[in-house]
């Protein structure tokens, strides 16, 4: 490709309120071009990169035994309702009527279509397993797109199915998925780690995701210093301590002025913020009231408390819809409180004696105890995990890291299949559910992610299997110095001859104007020719990842471009 012909311009700057380093390169690149809120144009050198990226994923998912097609990205919405998810899911789903006043809905993921073709395709045990894959269009009308790429509305995804027999089939894929997307994030140059994930609305028995560290990163994970644990931060757990052999002391009311808040509570009584029981008022999605009780040193975790609940969502209560349960803001406590749903962390349950708010203006009460002072509905781990407490699995501090999902993988287990009716027939004619898992790579989010990953003060610098091109030819000089060009004109043709990529600089441009734009896009191979060069009967070449030069004569270019391009994707490989 000349860049005289390339649609697309680099900009010196970007927006002003761009923030993650991504967005605003891959603006100023000329890979991306903004069209709404989280809608964005894949420029020529953005879509090449990409096409990059699905074809890595498309060789590792078919190694694996799948099998591409393509679904709609239009549904009938009777099919969500089938599955129940269209009255869950939010407005992050997009629901309208055609013109027949028919409800339809836009993809956001694709589980109740691959099961309704299951249902019609799939009959007998002999034709199980089975992996299919579709890279597709979806639509998730975020409420906070944001950072280009990274979280968008209208995005394309990778999403295959598998289907089998049982739980140890389901089991098979799942492990054949993650070994997969290892290979596919470490091809395309990603530092990452698998995490365990919450199964959100996709439902299921188990998630993992895959996690590309970064400071801009929207999740945190856990990561233990030893290397024995790792998960989302909205699933962490950690290693709590044995519960407390003292014995449940009377209660014992004493007069707080003031102390509105746990920190309060525990400067004025001179204790441990260990030794208090904090509360947290909610108001669920089904209108319930839920109380939450937790120790003071930890913070509830909402996504655990969903689980423990079975709520889709909470709101704050309100100081009116406190009162009315018999609790008081800032001094409140289970004990005596009506019509709420009342639910405490391990922590309160083993720490006995707490100190807890006496519903009553300026007073706590000492030495509170469930089970003997007020009866908990539900006892769970609701517990935030937090840097520096200790793995669950060797005691170790674990660390927290920001982190962006590029990739996640679910047991879905028969969550659709019985919802739809997928069902296969034995051996003996007996009817059984499909089992089934659902498996997710966002082609875009990781081409940004990777540029997160890999940039530096003068632009991007892609790996080299992901790169929009493999060579950035230059030619430097001044319009009447016809030389250079002559040999970067022929070093452009023998370049792709050869099957190398060049995105060939032949603007009648300034010497730093080339050098910036190239370093900018940041294909993996520089070449540039000159009158200098040529004297010696040479081309300069850099490699976009160092400092330093060579300089090789003409006649070897293509092979010394050829050897340094395999040694870039051999260090990608893990070979």
């Amino acid at each position: 490709m000349r860049m005289s012909h390339l649609f697309g311009r680099t900009l010196r700057e970007a927006p002003g309120d761009v923030e993650l380093p991504s967005h605003r390169l891959m603006l100023r690149a000329a890979l991306i071009r903004p069209l709404g809120a989280g809608i964005y144009s894949l420029l020529p050198l953005g879509w090449r990169v990409v096409r990059k990226i699905e074809q890595i994923i498309r060789e590792e998912i078919d190694a694996i035994g799948g099998q591409e097609m393509l679904m709609p990205v239009v549904h009938p919405a009777d099919i969500w309702r089938e599955s129940g998810r269209y009255q869950a899911v939010g407005p992050e789903l997009t629901r309208f009527q055609d013109r027949s006043e028919r409800d339809m809905v836009l993809a956001m993921t694709h589980e109740e279509i691959v099961t309704d073709l299951a249902r019609q395709e799939i009959n007998s045990y002999r034709q199980l397993p089975m992996l299919v894959y579709h890279i597709q269009t979806k639509w998730r009308d975020e409420p906070r797109s944001r950072g280009g790429l990274i979280r968008v509305r209208e995005f394309t995804m990778k999403d295959s199915y598998s289907l089998d027999l049982d739980d140890a089939g389901l089991d098979v894929q799942y492990r054949n998925h993650w070994q997969a997307y290892e290979r596919i994030f470490r091809r395309v140059g990603l530092d990452f780690v698998v995490v365990g994930a919450d199964t959100g609305m996709m439902g299921g028995t188990a998630s993992h995701e895959f996690m590309a560290l970064s400071p801009y990163g929207e999740d945190i994970v856990l990561i233990c210093s030893n290397g024995d644990y790792a998960d989302n931060r909205e699933v962490a757990t950690f290693a709590r301590e044995a519960p407390g052999d003292e014995a449940p002391l009377p209660l014992d009311e004493v007069e707080t002025p003031n102390a509105t808040t746990i920190q309060a509570l525990a400067d004025y009584l001179d204790i441990p913020l260990s030794r208090t029981a904090k509360a947290v008022f909610y108001k669920g999605d089904s209108g319930r009231f839920v109380f939450v009780v937790i120790r003071g040193d930890l913070e509830v975790n909402e996504t655990k408390l969903r689980k423990a609940t079975g709520e889709g969502g909470f709101t704050p209560a309100s100081v009116e819809e406190i009162r009315a349960i018999g609790a008081e803001p800032g001094y409140g406590s289970p004990i005596g409180v009506r019509d709420a749903v009342i639910v405490i962390d391990e922590s309160v349950r083993d720490s006995p004696n707490l100190v807890a708010g006496a519903n009553r203006v300026g007073w706590h009460t000492r030495n509170t105890n469930p089970g003997r002072d007020y009866a908990p509905d539900i006892v769970a781990d609701i517990a935030a995990a937090e840097a520096g407490f200790p793995c669950p699995k060797c005691g170790a501090p674990l660390t927290a890291e920001r982190a962006i999902e590029v990739g996640n993988i679910f047991k879905l287990g028969t969550r659709y299949s019985k919802m739809l009716g997928a069902e296969y027939l034995d051996a003996e004619g007996m009817s059984h559910p499909i089992f089934m898992g659902s498996y997710g790579i966002g082609s875009g989010r990781v081409s940004a992610t990777v540029v997160e990953q890999h940039h530096d003060e003068r632009g991007i610098a892609w790996p080299a299997s992901v790169a929009p091109f493999d060579v950035s030819l230059l030619w430097i000089g001044g319009s009447e110095d016809t030389a250079p060009r002559e040999a970067a004109d022929a070093l452009y043709d023998e370049l792709r001859a050869a099957g190398i990529d060049v995105l060939y600089d032949d603007r009648p441009e300034r010497a730093g104007v080339k050098f910036n734009d190239a370093d900018l896009i940041g294909n993996p191979i520089r070449l540039s020719v000159s009158a200098r060069t040529l004297e010696r009967g040479e081309a300069e070449i850099k490699l976009r990842t160092e400092s330093e030069s060579v300089f090789v004569p003409l006649a070897e270019v293509v092979p010394t471009v050829q050897g340094m391009l395999a040694q870039l994707l051999l260090a990608l490989s893990g070979d």
